[in-house]
């Protein structure tokens, strides 16, 4: 380690000084990079000796606190407390240049990775690329594995923040490789003193998802009078779960008629699967089912009845004129229960002499409660258990298993699939800061961890039971099973915890900075700092799930636990030259070094002039690289199945009939340990103005390039393309798809570009009252994915493709007023419309899904406040003020149908009230 220090002190010591000396001989055309500031600040700089110095997201030089090279996007805890917000998850839903992070909403699915996962995602370029700090220090990552690696938010104490700072764009020179989308760092209140009570209440109006919140802050101390302050924030959550039954929304959707081909053909009754030669065979014979010769192998011997209204006729689904479709949609939840705890304590303790010691602790645990529909089954059965199909002479065909049907039933006498999803958190930091011989200091050892416990609860059963009942006829395929057969349906229902993960960081850093020399424009300023850490990850299956055995849950390939960790080592310099009266240099490089990964040296570089009091202008360039994830690099292999997709090869043998050449097909997902780091490069412009005391706005041009991305190239993608990418697909002896390789590659590249626009209106006195507002926004100018070098770019700008869309436009805008004890907010959140997926299937007849453009989304949220003591305040709100519902979305990706649960939510309109009562 210490010769990888070393290295690192070099590659930062010769960044510097590149630096020092591009800026000694600085023109107009010079970028810029760094430091951020608030939009709420004015561009005018106070008399730097009447305010003290504060540290900003950015940098880690203290400066009067001041618009600078880069901006940073702040959330005040008046403005969460006004948007009637209480989880970290909710807030960054509002901000707008976080684009498809994962959410409650979006991770109802059924045994799909990292359920209860809730993410940042900034310029949408990944969860992955986006770094989430709290307090300026890092947190262990959500541990279950999957392809998204971040922070969980649920590990956020949200009742204990005083603000978030967002900065928008990547500060890899200071803060690390996973940072190239932006930083978020969450900040908590840094002292307190008193008592404080606080309880949040809020109903929808059409029922479900209704929440209950109560915290309670305690200190006492004064850091100056006292020497110490203690100070604790404890805070808990509940939240109903919303079914689809209880949305009006859902029936207009219409998803029957319109997205029958994203259905399930897993129906009670149980749909027939027939092999080719079975469906020949039958039309021979002149089979018919309901008076009509069958014409698919998909059959159903009670169609057209199906045992509504679950289970459905729809010629135009996925079960086809001859079998029956289930409507997952009218079984399942749109929103989980949810119950969430956290507590955050610190304590500051002076040493004298102008020192003084913290330790901070953060415990969190979320429990999400997901219940999706009953489970499916692949059964078999012998023919002649099938009294409509006795003296067919089925077993008389040239099969692998004569006479024998596959059976695609859904086993609803077990109850809807529920799973328990335990996500704990648990970070302690301590350390010490001060000043020595001129220079601040800053140092702490940080022990994070993160355990995830997924347990399978109710509709899992024994596989290899299931089948015995299926097969010697106590479990009815086709109604209603024995009594003996319900009993063992209940017998053997899985109650496990099938999956158990953590992550565990260790970290020590530290921190020095201090001014060397005054210049023209003020003090020459200086920050090294560096940190080591440890990343651990470890994930087991339970003994049940690796034996096979549990139905809709498969074990992960290898048959194994998983244990992995690696040393990670970061050096970095910070220089601040303000040369000039009207211009200040922000110089910054960071050397980091991943065990079996390597290193890289990220250079920085932002300049800001400043022409008037009232206008910045400012930009920056720089460079980075992201280190492969552990679980890109050592995840357990898993299996997976596509949408429904039709096979070039398989169609040209059966004349391009989707009813049987395309299907869900079998894939499996690989890590790869020979990954290489992400390449970055980011650069940006922009202005801050200033127009009087009451407002000032700022507009940003900001550009990313990412290179040797690490992705997977797309199943529709492989299967479109297999003079490129048929060795991906391996085939059976009947040349039938058996699995598609899904692999982890260092491939393409990823380009995102665009602007933010802030404007911000404060204080303006009128007879009636003080108003304010502040909008911000990001408009897009282009978000395109590479698949693999020399492929052309593919464009998911204001288009849905693969997994998500990037809208063109997004923005939060605010309108305040206050008069005395009372005041009232009305804001609004909105993105802009897109092309829809538009890829979705019919297997019956082989069309593809009509055309569909996604309206823009729209909520309104209006509360009120009234200050009725010095510490008593109440307020009262309603959010989504004119119940807007998701807007229609043929998309296929999500297991969730008819819209997009990514960005949009299911609730409708909210009505909540909270009271805050503080005691001396």
């Amino acid at each position: 380690m210490n010769m990888k220090l070393k290295a690192a002190a070099r590659a930062v010591r010769g960044a510097l000084l590149a630096g020092a000396w591009m800026a000694a001989g600085v023109s107009t055309g010079a970028l810029a990079q760094e430091a951020p500031a608030t939009e709420a600040a004015p561009v005018a700089v106070p008399t730097p000796a009447a305010m003290p110095k504060v540290e900003v997201t950015g940098s880690a030089i203290r400066r009067v606190l001041s618009e600078t090279a880069l901006p940073v996007q702040i959330v005040s805890r008046a403005e969460i407390e006004k948007a009637g917000v209480t989880t970290a998850s909710e807030l960054l839903a509002r901000v707008s240049s976080n684009v498809g992070g994962l959410t409650d909403g979006a991770s109802i699915n059924v045994g799909g990775d990292q359920r209860g996962f809730n993410s940042a995602n900034l310029r949408g370029i990944g969860t992955s690329s986006t770094l989430v700090l709290l307090n300026g220090r890092r947190m262990a990552n959500f541990a279950s594995p999957g392809d998204d690696s971040g922070v969980d938010l649920n590990n956020i104490p949200a009742a204990a923040l005083e603000r978030v700072e967002v900065l928008l764009d990547g500060a890899s020179a200071l803060y690390g490789t996973d940072a190239i989308g932006g930083v978020i760092n969450f900040i908590t209140r840094k002292d307190f003193q008193g008592l404080e009570l606080n309880a949040y209440g809020s109903t929808t109006d059409e029922g479900g998802a209704g929440k209950r919140t109560a915290s309670i802050s305690a200190g006492t101390g004064d850091l100056e009078r006292d020497g110490y302050n203690v100070f604790a924030v404890a805070d808990f959550q509940r939240t109903n779960a919303l079914n689809t039954s209880q949305r009006s929304f859902i029936p207009g959707l219409r998803v029957e008629e319109r997205l029958g081909h994203l259905l399930s053909g897993y129906t009670g009754p149980a749909n027939i699967r027939l092999t080719s030669n079975q469906r020949d065979h039958l039309q021979e014979l002149g089979y018919t089912i309901n008076g009509r010769p069958i014409t698919n192998r998909l059959i159903n011997l009670s169609a057209p009845d199906c045992a509504p209204p679950a289970n459905v006729y729809l010629p135009d689904g996925t079960g086809g004129v001859d079998a029956c479709t289930y409507n997952y949609m009218g079984d399942t939840e749109l929103y989980p229960k949810t119950e969430k705890a956290s507590l955050l304590s610190r304590g500051v303790l002076k040493l004298g002499g102008g020192h003084q010691a913290y330790a901070e602790v953060a415990l969190s645990r979320s429990k999400s409660y997901y219940t999706g529909s009953s489970a499916r089954v692949t059964g078999y059965i012998d023919y002649r258990l099938v009294p409509q199909l006795v003296g067919t002479g089925l077993e008389e065909l040239d099969d692998d298993y004569p006479g024998e049907l596959e059976l695609r039933m859904r086993l609803s006498e077990a109850g809807q699939r529920t799973s328990e999803l335990t996500s704990e958190g648990m970070r302690f930091v301590v350390g010490v800061s001060g000043t020595v011989g001129g220079w601040d200091y800053d140092t702490a050892y940080n022990h994070s961890v993160n355990t995830v416990k997924d347990r399978d609860t109710n509709g899992y059963v024994l596989y290899n039971e299931l089948m015995e009942g299926i097969l010697d006829g106590r479990i009815n395929p086709f109604g209603p099973s024995s009594p003996e057969g319900r009993a063992l349906i209940d017998s053997i229902q899985v109650d496990d915890v099938v999956r158990r993960a953590r992550g565990t960081l260790d970290a020590v850093d530290f921190k020095f900075s201090r001014a060397l020399m005054p210049l023209a424009g003020g003090e020459l300023a200086v920050a090294i700092g560096g940190e080591v850490r440890r990343e651990k990850n470890n994930f087991t299956p339970s003994a049940l799930l690796l034996s096979d055995n549990i139905n809709n849950d498969a074990a992960p390939e290898g048959g194994r636990a998983t244990s992995d960790k690696r040393d990670v080592a970061g050096l970095y310099g910070e220089v601040l030259v303000p040369f000039a009266k009207q211009w200040e240099a922000q110089l910054s490089a960071r050397y980091d070094h991943y065990e079996q990964v390597g290193g890289a040296a990220s250079p920085k570089i932002g300049l800001s002039y400043r022409p008037t009091d009232a206008l910045l202008v400012r930009a920056s360039a720089g460079r980075g690289f992201r280190a492969p994830t552990m679980t890109e690099l050592f995840r357990p292999t898993v299996y997976s199945s596509t949408a429904t997709l039709p096979d070039p090869v398989y169609c040209a043998t059966v004349e391009n009939n989707y009813a049987d050449c395309a299907d869900n097909w079998d894939t499996r997902r690989y890590s790869n340990a020979d990954l290489k780091p992400e390449r970055s490069r980011q650069f940006s412009f922009g202005a801050v103005f200033a127009a009087g005391r009451n407002v000032s706005a700022s507009l940003d041009y900001w550009n990313i390039k990412r290179t040797d991305l690490i992705s997977e190239i797309g199943d529709d993608i492989i299967l479109g393309n297999l003079a490129k990418y048929g060795d991906l697909v391996y085939r059976d002896e009947d040349d039938v798809i058996d699995y598609i390789e899904l692999r982890k590659e260092n491939r393409g590249a990823q380009v995102a570009k665009g602007l933010d626009l802030a404007v911000t209106v404060r204080g303006v006195d009128t007879a009636i009252g003080r108003f304010g507002g502040r909008l911000n926004g990001t408009y897009v100018l282009s978000s395109e994915i590479q698949n693999a070098p020399g492929d052309a770019f593919v464009s998911n700008l204001n288009k849905f493709v693969t997994d998500g869309v990037v809208q063109r436009w997004r923005h939060t805008v605010s309108f305040d007023w206050d008069r005395g004890p009372l005041s009232a907010s009305l804001q609004n959140t909105w993105s802009s419309g897109y092309d829809d997926q538009n890829t979705a299937i019919n297997i019956d007849d082989g069309s593809v899904v009509a055309q569909n453009k996604v309206k823009s989304y729209s909520l309104w949220d209006l509360s009120a406040a009234y200050q009725a003591t010095s510490r008593l305040k109440l307020r009262a709100g309603v959010q989504n003020l004119f119940d807007e519902s998701p807007p229609y979305s043929n998309q296929a990706y999500f297991f969730l149908s008819g819209y997009d649960p990514s960005y949009t939510d299911p609730r409708g309109r909210r009505f909540y009230a909270s009271v805050n009562y503080s005691f001396d």
